[in-house]
């Protein structure tokens, strides 16, 4: 499990997370790292995605 919330960057121990775990949330990129809550860069393609942390390298949908 993350520490961080990829939608919304908060801690996942805090209990705000409805929205960020919807259905279609989960269709979305993430958009901050799970493991230290920074902003990432995304770029969307229709081939998918990719979002890369400048400490915890690339992340993509395929």
């Amino acid at each position: 499990m993350s520490t961080y919330c990829v939608h919304c960057g908060k801690p996942r121990t805090e209990p705000v997370h409805e929205v960020c775990d919807s259905p279609r949330a989960r269709l979305e990129p993430p958009r901050f790292c799970a493991e230290c809550a920074r902003r990432m860069v995304v770029q969307v393609t229709p081939f998918g995605w990719t979002a890369k942390c400048s400490r915890h390298g690339v992340t993509s949908s395929q």
